[in-house]
């Protein structure tokens, strides 16, 4: 581990860009991210995962344009597949994640943050895939996750034109869910993985997983899913406990069991 990544691990944990000003996906950058991803999913009790990029110039601009040559036909094969298989331990972690997004979220950066299942923005923020202008495409889930978060026709236009957006075209697009302050970002990321923390993690994993699942399956076998997470979730301790805290007007102490 070279410090490209700072990751803080709780019942919220960090997961922190660091590779200033811009926060560039080297390659040494993403194998760091793939070991912190593991941790985080190894630990015993992380409830919601906030990701940020150091300083308030970039959540990250995306990938070093100067390694873009060494990735030149087959010998690029590498690490294209490492960074969508990355890009992709995020999207599938079982908890809740909140990308706080403050100054530049290109290309790989917007990648990254629609990995996460929420998305905050400051009024800084530049939101954009621009890498047609580069003669390449968003190649880590980019084409396949805008889609399904703006629509097809929006997506195309985002991605064809490689447009940049501010933070109130990218709320207004539902790209983002609030736009707060600059500098406030991560703050915000904090409070709402706070709430999401408060509830019961067994019952938040399972809601995420039905919601992923969701537009890649048709209703009726969604259903049936959710009917088998509610069997499971009514099995559990957790469940007793909130309904038990709710009677007795107490704050739950939920222990994911």
């Amino acid at each position: 581990m070279s410090g490209l990544i700072a990751l803080e691990l709780g019942q919220i944990a960090h997961l922190e860009l660091v590779n200033p000003p811009l926060n560039l996906f080297t390659e040494a950058l993403v194998l760091e991210l793939r070991d912190a991803l593991r941790a985080i999913e190894a630990a015993g009790d992380v409830r919601a995962v906030v990701v940020s990029g150091r300083g308030e110039r970039a959540f990250s601009a995306g990938s070093h344009v100067g390694e873009f040559e060494d990735q030149a036909g087959e010998p690029g094969r590498e690490r294209h597949q490492l960074d969508q298989d990355v890009w992709r331990q995020l999207a599938e972690l079982p908890m809740p994640t909140i990308a706080a997004i403050e100054g530049h979220c290109l290309g790989g950066g917007l990648e990254l943050a629609l990995c996460c299942d929420i998305r905050i923005a400051s009024e800084s923020a530049s939101i954009g895939l621009p890498e047609v202008r580069l003669a390449v495409i968003p190649g880590s889930g980019g084409t396949q996750r805008l889609p399904r978060v703006v629509g097809a026709s929006r997506a195309k236009e985002l991605i064809l034109t490689g447009r940049r957006l501010n933070a109130s075209e990218a709320e207004r697009l539902g790209l983002v869910n609030r736009v707060v302050p600059v500098g406030r970002a991560v703050a915000v990321a904090d409070e709402i993985a706070a709430e999401i923390a408060s509830a019961g993690p067994v019952a938040v994993r399972e809601a995420k997983r039905l919601i992923d699942n969701a537009l890649d399956r048709e209703i009726a076998d969604g259903l049936e899913a959710e009917f088998e997470a509610s069997e499971r979730i009514f099995a559990t301790e957790d469940m007793v406990e909130g309904a038990r805290a709710f009677f007795e007007k107490r704050d739950p102490v939920y222990r994911g069991l």
